[in-house]
């Protein structure tokens, strides 16, 4: 028995063992740290009237405000909106530009993979700042350019309840796709060329390809943009608050931008704790039926 259990502590700690506890050790502290730990302070913060000299504990009063509360829900119709018309089209795009590169040679490839990936590093705030002279109500904006060049008149992109959401859905059509095009790339290159080869000796056609061959073989990674997406999408924050701040009259406000306000604008951390976790089981309750009825023939 004895012998048992040194070989056991040997093969589990001996060796390249040791060394591999060791690297898992430094993923776990800094998980555990940077994302265990603010999820499990976030939980018991949402059941407090947050005070930093002293807390008290309301129960679930937080959460019962959240959900009396219109401007939340008015949050959540936002960001579902926002959601449903930038992801779709997102994917379109993305699919269509790999398409388009695939048959490029080796350095096209890598050059258009660099420009699409471009706006990914660049900064965020630098970004808006150019999407809000492209939106500048004034003549001087290129957006009002385009509609004058079309015999329309100037509009206030950012500065009015019906096009203020239009107005972010646009600069997310046209911001960075370059991950999804990478990782579509990767895909694309990943599908043996045999199948095509056979498709060719069939007779089929270039869009007979795209559905019999290409789409059945990107479905996982359609499935991977598609909950990712979403995810992020929900998450939206940074295009809101540079762009519009909320406004007007809350019809930019998405469900990130409200959490961020009622923390850090209106100090009330507990409420804002409870609709973030509001927001986690959303997302949660979203990804699980994607998987559930998108995923079942779908192998990683």
């Amino acid at each position: 028995m004895a012998h048992l259990a040194k070989t056991i502590r040997k093969r589990m700690f001996g060796g390249d063992s040791a060394w591999a506890y060791a690297f898992i050790a430094v993923a776990l502290v800094v998980f555990a740290l940077f994302t265990a730990y603010p999820v499990i302070n976030a939980f018991m913060i949402s059941f407090q009237d947050y005070k930093p000299l002293g807390s008290t504990y309301i129960g679930i009063d937080n959460y019962i405000n959240s959900l009396n509360d219109a401007l939340f829900w008015k949050s959540v119709k936002n960001t579902i909106v926002y959601t449903v018309l930038t992801v779709p089209v997102s994917l379109l795009l993305s699919f269509a530009i790999a398409i388009l590169i695939l048959p490029l040679r080796k350095w096209m490839q890598t050059m258009f993979k660099a420009v699409y990936y471009l706006p990914a590093v660049a900064s965020g705030v630098a970004l808006s700042v150019v999407w809000l002279w492209i939106f500048d109500p004034l003549q001087s904006g290129i957006m009002n350019q385009l509609v004058g060049f079309f015999g329309g008149s100037n509009q206030n992109w950012l500065g009015t309840s019906a096009t203020s959401m239009f107005s972010l859905v646009f600069m997310a059509w046209l911001s960075s796709h370059g991950t999804s095009i990478i990782i579509y790339l990767a895909a694309l290159l990943g599908i043996d060329n045999s199948y095509y080869e056979a498709a060719e000796l069939d007779g089929a056609s270039f869009m007979q390809k795209i559905r019999f061959i290409v789409l059945p073989f990107l479905k996982p990674t359609t499935l991977f943009l598609l909950v990712t997406g979403i995810i992020g999408s929900f998450q939206v924050f940074q295009n809101a608050y540079l762009m519009t701040g909320g406004g007007p009259d809350n019809a930019t406000t998405m469900v990130g931008l409200l959490i961020f306000n009622n923390a850090f604008k209106y100090f009330e951390f507990g409420e804002a704790s409870a609709q973030a976790l509001v927001l986690t089981l959303i997302i949660a309750v979203i990804s699980f039926v994607q998987f559930k009825f998108l995923g079942n023939d779908v192998e990683y």
